[in-house]
């Protein structure tokens, strides 16, 4: 049975519902946080992937919304885990934590209401095709200016903005988007962070560049220089650059590592996975499995083997 941790009780999945008029539905002032836990069937053990650091960035988010939880993020990293016991599951899986004001109110603000949380599963399998890469469109939509709607808060109304340049790429017949910000620099995807090389360096977007500062990307940010070495420099990086790069690779907990080899039918590089985002590639999903004991740290077990 599935079930899913819901106001503070673990309930069946057909009891966990909202009304029509709750607030945040309306409004979208709901924080939510993406997390996936993966199999390792030798071992016979389900790992979650940075649960703390999630759990973290969450309450962090909530409460720049005036969303005080009365839970910490070791209460809900222990949450989770029996969520995903009493669920049995035994594959890799995506866990939705979110942050909601419960009240059943129509006016659009952040104060005098009361948070709840919410944690489910999800069947989520490969969110882009990391095999053989995917194609690419520069979005005509900007991102989010941080004097707007902070991208570095994972707010659900702000994913608009998202959908807005996701459906265009779609449409367009690409697999993703690339948003600029205001002043035209890269930014991020819709719902990644992106890294490109060149001449052997690892360049990235910074946090002034309106982008959600990714678990992730550091993640990624510390096997490139740990495991291969290389330097990673942040900094703004214009349109015309992701053309003229080496590789491009998208990073996020849904995106995993996602190589880019075409953008604006234009191909990056070769047109086919870079060394350099292969190597990154076979070291990360070695990890996030439990098959690399010194990024054992990463994970939270489930099971009590």
């Amino acid at each position: 049975m599935e079930y899913i941790f819901f106001e503070g009780e673990f309930v069946p999945e057909e009891k966990a519902k909202i009304s029509i008029k709750t607030n945040s539905f309306h409004y979208g002032t709901a924080v939510f946080e993406g997390i996936r836990a993966y199999w390792n069937g030798k071992e016979g053990q389900l790992y979650i992937l940075f649960a703390r650091e999630h759990y973290e960035r969450l309450i962090s988010n909530s409460r720049a919304l005036f969303m005080e939880i009365k839970y910490s993020a070791d209460d809900l990293v222990d949450i989770t885990v029996n969520l995903l016991r009493k669920c049995e599951i035994r594959e890799d899986v995506y866990i939705r934590p979110i942050v909601y004001f419960k009240d059943l109110a129509l006016t659009p603000k952040l104060l005098g209401y009361t948070p709840e949380v919410a944690i489910y599963t999800y069947k989520f399998g490969r969110y882009l095709d990391t095999s053989k890469g995917i194609r690419v469109k520069i979005s005509s939509w900007r991102r989010n200016d941080d004097n707007s709607i902070p991208s570095r808060w994972k707010v659900a109304g702000a994913y608009v903005n998202s959908a807005l340049a996701k459906t265009e790429a779609l449409m367009s017949g690409y697999d993703e988007a690339i948003m600029l910000n205001k002043d035209g620099f890269v930014a991020e995807g819709s719902g990644e962070n992106i890294f490109i090389v060149k001449n052997g360096k690892v360049i990235t977007p910074g946090p002034s560049d309106h982008i959600l500062e990714g678990i992730t990307r550091t993640a990624v940010k510390n096997l490139i220089k740990n495991e291969l070495m290389m330097e990673v420099e942040e900094r703004s990086i214009m349109r015309s650059e992701l053309y003229s790069a080496d590789e491009v690779f998208l990073t996020g907990t849904a995106a995993e590592i996602t190589p880019v080899v075409e953008i604006d039918n234009r191909k990056i590089g070769k047109g086919e996975i870079g060394d350099t985002t292969k190597e990154l590639q076979r070291i990360y999903f070695n990890a996030v499995r439990g098959n690399m004991e010194k990024y054992k740290h990463w994970l939270t077990p489930v099971y009590e083997n």
